[in-house]
């Protein structure tokens, strides 16, 4: 099947031909999968809701609207149904407002957290986004790994610009905050 634009797809999907949705599965299902599984914390629970994701998609591709793109309308579904589970889980996340914020400026620690190098920063980082809420962490991982411009996330998660822009803001101090107080 030759490589084509989502938009392609999604026409010759609802045109009847289901066998091209399979070009769509290949293209983004591991994007979606490693954002479940870092959301989720569980590979088995993240494998279950990625294919839920493609479900879903699948089963709703007729109401997908072109006025944002395919990614970012598949992104919104997999980020509604990764914190929907973890919701369902009765687990205690560490609040922002219980670390105090490092007292770095913002460009320090976006600088910090895009240029992580070394191997035990990377697991100081990952242990800090662990103790994240799950909603903290997806705005993270969609913001740094999947590369998800702020109006994108704002689409995804169903947020005002200013508030992605805020949000971001205090997420990364908290990280950085609890990075450098893990010593």
């Amino acid at each position: 099947m030759e490589s084509a634009t989502d938009g392609y797809y999604v026409e010759k999907i609802l045109a009847g031909k289901t066998a091209y949705f399979s070009a769509l599965t290949d293209r983004y299902d591991k994007a979606i999968f490693s954002m479940i599984v870092k959301i989720t914390g569980n590979r088995e629970d993240a494998e279950e809701l990625t294919q839920d994701v493609f479900m879903k998609v699948y089963r709703s591709l007729s109401s997908f609207r072109s006025d944002s793109s395919f990614s970012t309308w598949l992104y919104r579904i997999a980020y509604n149904t990764a914190i929907s589970a973890t919701r369902k889980q009765k687990t205690e996340w560490l609040s922002l407002d219980d670390i105090p914020p490092a007292d770095t400026a913002e460009e320090d620690a976006e600088n910090h957290l895009a240029g992580l190098e070394s191997e035990e920063q990377l697991k100081r980082l990952q242990k800090a986004l662990e103790q994240l809420p799950p909603d903290d962490r997806a705005l993270i991982l969609l913001y740094y790994p999947q590369e998800k411009t702020v109006d994108e996330i704002s689409h995804i998660m169903h947020l005002s610009l200013p508030n992605v822009k805020t949000r971001l803001h205090r997420i990364r101090k908290k990280l950085l905050a609890m990075m450098t107080h893990e010593n």
